[in-house]
């Protein structure tokens, strides 16, 4: 697969002692901004989902889509990178990127109703979803052999975007409108944007063109949006009509890949190497994980636990910290006890981090065992995602890695609004059995088996990973 654009002369971003220019720097900064505001706005609309749903006089059911929408956009805008960049070069799709992220921000935030605000959201995942690998593009071309070095700095921000995200969305919040969470993109975008012109360079486009599986595309897109869409209207006969369409899409995609290979959208050749399916399963499994608990426990601590937005942010602190804490260390444990016992151990760990939501549930929320509870949680996860990831990459040549990259990060990323779907239509149907109009914990506490059920599905998934040290 050619390289989309050659690569930017790396004398101009070093110093005659050798050290990276300021230049480069700059440019450092204004591409981390791409990555920080993709990654935050996945997080920020979790902490809103009970003001939007009152808002917008939607069901959580509906409501959810918000989130997941975002996330399956995000997922499905993936593939359009590398053909972008290959036609109209990486600081220009960055930047008109950026304009699309900051105009769909601005429409989420005037949105008038629950399915425009999906809609908006949609349509704000398709541009954040490109910006992150743009960014990545950016900077690679840009820093060359400084790249390790510049990365170390420019990552801990994007890092933060997650663990901060509840936080700072509690604090809008609490001072303003669900609304703001969005329009406060508009100055952070025009910021942006004028940086981006002023410094990031101009690399020559490629002649070279990267093909596009487009008919790939547009079977799987729509194949999973209405499939996901169906498994809440599974009861009604459109519903069920809906769900066959949309295994009928899913299964001409496959028809589609099979014969395409490693042309295709997603080589499915690569799921009979084991140790990549096992990997990519183990991805799909955390990631969904992820999201899922990041929407149940927001909504618990609000719904039953009477925190404020603010209070929840805060709540919800240990858990990014955790993932933060674990992540330096995962180099050297798996070298130590090798990917399978690290991966394994970490989806265990995360599995006790969540079994004691259950009893919460049931008997009440002790700050210090849901703190201690988040903060195992994160780290856990942590330890699962990346040494299976790193399990993936290894059990496949060279010459199939751009194609494994980005099939593993499809499979990864579509975990999220599948799971967080699932768990939100279980937690509707629990709360719809209700027969008495005061909210109990009954609901919930479903809700939390579930998802410790599915952490557990993790744990056999990460048992079957190979034993290899690093």
């Amino acid at each position: 697969m050619p390289n989309p654009e050659p690569q930017t002369d790396e004398s101009e971003y070093v110093t005659e002692t050798g050290e990276v220019s300021a230049t480069l720097w700059k440019i450092a900064c204004v591409t981390m901004l791409g990555s920080f505001m993709s990654q935050l706005d996945s997080t920020l609309v979790n902490v809103s989902l009970d003001s939007l749903s009152h808002d917008l006089h939607a069901s959580l059911a509906t409501i959810q889509w918000v989130i997941s929408g975002y996330l399956l956009a995000l997922t499905l805008a993936l593939p359009l990178n590398g053909w972008l960049v290959s036609r109209l070069g990486t600081k220009s799709v960055y930047i008109a990127c950026f304009m699309a992220f900051t105009l769909t921000s601005a429409l989420c935030g005037l949105a008038w109703s629950a399915n425009s605000l999906i809609g908006f959201r949609i349509l704000q995942g398709m541009s954040g979803g490109l910006l992150a690998p743009m960014a990545q593009t950016v900077i690679a071309r840009a820093a060359g052999k400084n790249l390790a070095r510049v990365v170390g700095y420019i990552s801990v921000p994007v890092l933060l975007a997650p663990v901060f995200g509840p936080v700072v969305a509690g604090s809008i919040l609490h001072f303003a409108s669900w609304r703001w969470l969005f329009l406060i993109n508009i100055p952070i975008g025009i910021v942006a944007i004028a940086l981006a012109f002023r410094f990031l360079p101009n690399a020559p486009q490629e002649t070279i063109k990267s093909p596009l599986d487009w008919l790939g595309l547009a079977l799987l897109s729509p194949g999973l949006v209405m499939f996901l869409y169906a498994a809440g209207q599974i009861s009604t006969p459109s519903g069920q009509i809906i769900l066959s369409v949309s295994l009928l899409l899913i299964a001409a995609f496959v028809f589609n890949a099979r014969k395409k290979r490693q042309r295709a959208l997603i080589d499915i050749a690569l799921f009979r190497n084991k140790t990549f399916s096992v990997a990519a399963i183990t991805q799909f499994l955390t990631n969904g994980v992820i999201f899922s608990g990041q929407m149940l426990i927001p909504l618990f601590l609000m719904r039953l636990g009477g925190f404020s937005p603010t209070e929840m942010g805060w709540m919800m602190l240990p858990q990014g910290l955790g993932m933060m804490c674990a992540n330096p260390l995962m180099g050297m444990l798996t070298q130590r006890f090798g990917t399978r016992y690290v991966s394994a151990g970490g989806a265990l760990l995360s599995l006790l981090g969540c079994l004691p939501f259950i009893l919460m549930a049931a008997e009440g929320i002790p700050v210090p065992v849901l703190a201690c509870s988040l903060f195992i949680r994160g780290a856990g996860l942590s330890a699962t995602g990346i040494p299976s990831m790193a399990a993936a990459y290894r059990s496949v040549e060279s010459n199939v890695l751009p194609m494994a990259t980005t099939t593993l990060n499809i499979s990864q990323r579509i975990g999220g609004p599948t799971l967080t779907t699932l768990c939100a239509l279980f937690l509707q149907w629990q709360i719809d059995l209700q027969t008495h109009i005061t909210p109990s914990s009954r609901p919930y506490l479903s809700a939390f088996i579930l998802l410790s059920v599915l952490h557990s599905l993790i744990i056999i998934s990460a048992i079957r990973l190979p034993k290899r040290k690093d």
